[in-house]
């Protein structure tokens, strides 16, 4: 994240605009001034664009967009609250630092809450539904741009839960998926680690196949609290600057993502 800026990248100059080169033009069809600023500002902080603690300047922000200052605010209170930014008085708004306990946090109850999902899913999963799983899969392993693959590993692990038909429970996992996409992009920095979640993507698929419905909830739950444990090592020992000290692989202390 050595490119990122501490501030809302709109104060002038070349660096600015290539800054700024990836957010979308002003307007944007069909959705809200608010969703798209919040939008916006995600990206930018997934991407690494703006640095946690970096100030979200609300003027600064108005003036790109051409909005007057009120869908502005409200898209800081929305990414506030799903955890993106903070707010404080007197101060104003400012991207989330990346916490180490939140990360570790976010993956255990993706733990709990996907092998419940994936439980629900398995019998209803067909030969095409399988085929798609697969394919995300595929897809996922053979990604290499961050920004992609965080699109390709919720596809994989949600399309592994969408036969359950629990609308809620999905919001739920979506969220946290959206909750947890900076802490996913910290993979990158290990890429031998990125190659045993591929495998254990795998070994999930397989045992869905099987119908092995405690393997496949072994194995996800695993997969999951290994990521957030890896994370948070990466977080606390070395201040997400580089990778943690690779662990022996086992069965109950695998890395994942």
């Amino acid at each position: 994240m050595s490119d990122a800026t501490n501030g809302f990248p709109l104060d002038g100059g070349a660096a600015v605009t290539a800054a700024v080169a990836g957010l979308p033009a002003a307007a944007a069809p069909r959705t809200s001034a608010t969703h798209m600023i919040a939008n916006a500002l995600r990206d930018a902080i997934v991407a690494g664009t703006l640095a946690p603690g970096a100030p979200l300047r609300q003027d600064a922000i108005a003036r790109h967009f051409s909005v007057s200052a009120i869908p502005v605010r409200e898209a800081l209170r929305q990414l506030a609250s799903e955890g993106w930014a903070k707010i404080e008085v007197n101060k104003g708004a400012s991207v989330a630092p990346l916490c180490a306990d939140e990360a570790r946090e976010i993956y255990e109850i993706r733990s709990a809450l996907e092998s419940l999902a994936l439980g629900l899913a398995m019998p209803k999963h067909t030969a095409q539904s399988l085929r798609e799983v697969r394919a995300l899969a595929d897809e996922a392993k053979r990604e290499r741009d961050p920004s992609l693959y965080v699109a390709r590993n919720e596809a994989f692990h949600m399309s592994l839960y969408a036969p359950a038909g629990r609308p809620h429970l999905l919001e739920m996992l979506a969220s946290l998926h959206r909750r947890g996409e900076r802490y996913l992009r910290l993979k990158f920095g290990f890429p031998e680690y990125k190659g045993e979640s591929d495998a254990d993507h795998t070994q999930i698929l397989e045992a869905v196949k099987r119908g092995d419905v405690a393997a496949a909830q072994a194995l996800v739950a695993t997969h999951l609290l290994g990521t957030g444990e890896l994370i948070y090592r990466f977080l606390t020992e070395r201040g997400g600057q580089t990778p943690p000290a690779k662990k022996p692989r086992s069965s109950s202390s695998r890395s994942r993502s």
